[in-house]
């Protein structure tokens, strides 16, 4: 059995592959796009590791499958080569992450304020990947921009946000505190 390369030394000169076989250079808003998709997925397996509730670790680890999902999408030329079924997020993909927030949502307590950044280890680590899908989001409208991109794949990376924010809500609540913007604060 051969041993497959890491390095294929294609992409010294600061261009790289697109799915469909067109080099693009490295600053490309596609790989920024996916590259982004990739940098929240790896927090995603930190956050994985801070997690106790089986729910929540379930609902985890369909989002890291999904976000490859979406970095293949990102990473294909969808102009010349039809995406495969696999890499198609749904309505029910959505949904699924509607009705967790939900879940969530409803055992926390009214949010009346705006809360800072971490109160737990795990809720600081879910804001981190609060604020990389913000950022995914934005890279992928810079890439719709100029190449088509299904409207559910926007609404998926929108709702990852969304989610993160009520986990970390979820985890101060039952680990830590929730910290408040102090709006006095000088």
């Amino acid at each position: 059995m051969k041993k497959s390369l890491v390095y294929t030394k294609t992409g010294d000169k600061g261009t790289t592959a697109l799915v469909g076989g067109t080099r693009v250079p490295k600053s490309h808003v596609r790989l920024d796009a996916y590259g982004t998709i990739d940098e929240l997925n790896s927090f995603v397996g930190l956050l994985i590791c801070q997690i106790k509730d089986e729910e929540t670790l379930k609902v985890l680890s369909f989002i890291q499958h999904k976000l490859f999902t979406v970095g293949s999408y990102l990473a294909t030329e969808t102009e010349a080569i039809a995406p495969k079924a696999a890499s198609i997020i749904t309505e029910d993909n959505i949904k699924l992450l509607e009705s967790e927030m939900d879940r969530i949502d409803s055992e926390l307590p009214r949010l009346r304020q705006f809360v800072l950044p971490g109160g737990s280890e795990a809720a600081a680590r879910a804001h981190i990947c609060r604020t990389v899908a913000r950022r995914a989001e934005r890279c992928i409208y810079k890439v719709k921009a100029e190449y088509p991109v299904e409207d559910n794949i926007m609404k998926f990376v929108n709702r990852l946000s969304d989610y993160f924010f009520i986990v970390a809500r979820r985890e101060c609540n039952k680990d830590g505190k929730e910290i408040f913007w102090d709006t006095t604060c000088l």
